[in-house]
């Protein structure tokens, strides 16, 4: 019997908000931007919260992040993600989404979290979720450092190629899978799979799923991940595939602020 997966975004899909905006506190305060820097970032993703950004919109957006990141250190930015993770982002889980991971996962199906966002962020969150597989914007690195340039983009129609790559890879029978997404810029990740699902979803993406007939769900309960995770954590070896989206540039600047304080 082929596989199936579930597919599922990250922002206001899974977690309450947008990822880069649950961040924008602590950036300011380690002062490592802005306030203009700050407030441009948080009005990008206002329009992206209240209506859904336009593709000018984000390639602007996705452009301002990457140039933030331009030096950082790789392995610092890691280490603080992972400290401070759970404490930034836990209390932004959408209680719906994790009973919909749980249904899925005792389903016998692999969980695969697809976002526009970092994988720095996205990977230590999918591993929160017990996902078994992450597809997510990748930054260039070299010689340990992010150069500013975006070696993956993993955004609208190349969601829907990715998640086709990984079909073809692992043997998941999409007809039989399901996606979920807030985003009429995921039409395309949606309609590569049999079961679509728009959740929480932008005035654009509430038409195309009456168009399709897809079924809208309303997430509304954010929820603490750990006192409410009935299943077992996720595999030690999460699978990363990153086969281009805005950075994750929560983790990123966070790590660089902290650094900052530190006196790295």
């Amino acid at each position: 019997m082929a596989l199936t997966a579930a597919f599922f975004d990250l922002d206001k899909t899974i977690i309450a908000k947008s990822s880069t905006l649950a961040f924008s506190k602590p950036f300011q305060a380690g002062g490592l931007i802005s306030r203009r820097a700050v407030l441009r970032s948080a009005y990008a993703q206002f329009v992206y919260l209240v209506g859904g950004a336009d593709h000018d919109q984000m390639e602007k957006l996705r452009q301002f992040m990457s140039q933030l990141c331009t030096g950082w250190d790789v392995a610092t930015v890691r280490e603080i993600v992972a400290d401070t993770l759970y404490n930034v982002v836990e209390p932004l889980v959408y209680d719906e989404a994790v009973s919909l991971i749980e249904e899925h996962r005792l389903a016998g199906r692999d969980v695969v979290i697809v976002s526009a966002s970092g994988a720095e962020v996205v990977e230590p969150i999918a591993a929160m979720l017990g996902a078994d597989r992450v597809i997510a914007t990748r930054m260039e690195i070299v010689d340990g450092r992010y150069s500013g340039e975006i070696e993956y983009y993993a955004y609208a129609e190349e969601k829907a190629r990715a998640i086709q790559e990984l079909a073809d890879e692992v043997g998941y029978d999409l007809e039989r899978s399901y996606a979920y997404s807030d985003s009429v810029t995921d039409v395309p990740m949606l309609e590569a799979v049999g079961h679509s699902y728009a959740v929480n979803p932008d005035r654009e993406l509430r038409k195309a799923a009456a168009a399709h007939e897809w079924p809208i769900l309303v997430f509304t309960k954010p929820v603490a991940l750990r006192a409410r995770m009935p299943f077992p954590p996720a595999k030690p070896t999460l699978a990363a595939l990153a086969v281009g989206g805005v950075v994750a540039v929560g983790g990123v600047l966070w790590a660089s602020a902290r650094r900052r304080r530190l006196g790295a």
